[in-house]
């Protein structure tokens, strides 16, 4: 039972990972866009 709520407490913070660099990425294509159309990002 530890090692399962363990791997449960610990898994949050590998998810919280991943959407933050989805969002990054999101956010990086859309600059590198906005740049070649010369306009601004907001």
């Amino acid at each position: 039972m530890t090692t399962l709520f363990a791997f449960y407490v610990l898994i949050w913070p590998a998810l919280t990972l991943g959407v933050l660099a989805l969002i990054c990425r999101a956010v990086w294509r859309d600059r590198r866009k906005a740049r070649e159309e010369h306009r601004e990002l907001v």
